[in-house]
């Protein structure tokens, strides 16, 4: 199961959430997504865990609480929407 981890504190590194999430069941990956341009983490990551039952019960038991000064928010993640390109402002009246 694939799970979202919102507000995390800048500071928070990929080993600290697989630390947190580990406390709970075995960790297959955890991944801070960082912006493409500067490298620095947009807030959020995503964890995956092989076993529904150990990754439902580290939602219920992570969602709300502080890590590095922030109250994390924690939740099985929904299927990534498909969004247009943008490649800059488009002008067609040229």
């Amino acid at each position: 199961m694939e799970i979202y981890v919102g507000n995390l504190a800048w500071s928070a590194s990929e080993q600290d959430i697989s630390a947190a999430f580990g406390a709970h069941g075995d960790v297959e990956k955890a991944t801070i997504i960082v912006d493409r341009d500067s490298g620095r983490s947009k807030g959020f990551a995503f964890v995956t865990m092989n076993d529904d039952d150990q990754a439902k019960t580290a939602i219920d038991a992570l969602n709300g609480t502080d890590m590095g000064g922030r109250a994390l928010k924690v939740n099985e993640a929904r299927p990534r929407e498909e969004r247009p390109r943008r490649d800059g402002p488009r002008n067609d009246s040229w």
